[in-house]
């Protein structure tokens, strides 16, 4: 309880000074945090980024012993399509060179990563998805 609330005071101060679609979208990765961490997951990085800034990965986390690489889609409401729908090949891409960075510093074998999505709609309450291996 105490830590919902927190969440939406620091998404009410974000609002005030960032761009509404960056707030949203950190606010759709704090509600993520928690969901994946209610699941089981360890979170050990948020917004993992490469050395040369290209890449990024909003949480990686461990469920057991597979490491997940997990992109979070936030959508204010349902009205485009499903959030899921906005991860290309672009993306996709990126998240493998995270993904293959992070396993080798972390002596991970590639057999043991998986990619998650987690999509979050912003209603009244929110709407948290998880979709393992996607």
């Amino acid at each position: 309880m105490i830590l919902r609330l927190l969440d939406r005071l620091r998404d009410i101060k974000r609002r005030k000074s960032w761009n509404p679609t960056l707030a949203a979208g950190r606010h759709g990765e704090d509600l993520a945090h928690r969901y994946l961490q209610r699941q089981g997951y360890v979170v050990v990085a948020r917004n993992y980024r490469l050395a040369s800034g290209d890449a990024e990965a909003d949480i990686v986390a461990w469920e057991r012993d597979v490491l997940a690489i997990v992109e979070v889609k936030s959508r204010t409401s349902g009205d485009y399509g499903p959030p899921e729908r906005a991860i290309g090949p672009e993306k996709r891409t990126h998240m493998t060179r995270v993904a293959r960075e992070f396993a080798a510093r972390s002596s991970t074998p590639w057999e043991q990563v998986r990619f998650d999505t987690v999509t979050v709609l912003l209603t009244d309450p929110p709407q948290i998805a998880l979709y393992r291996g996607s």
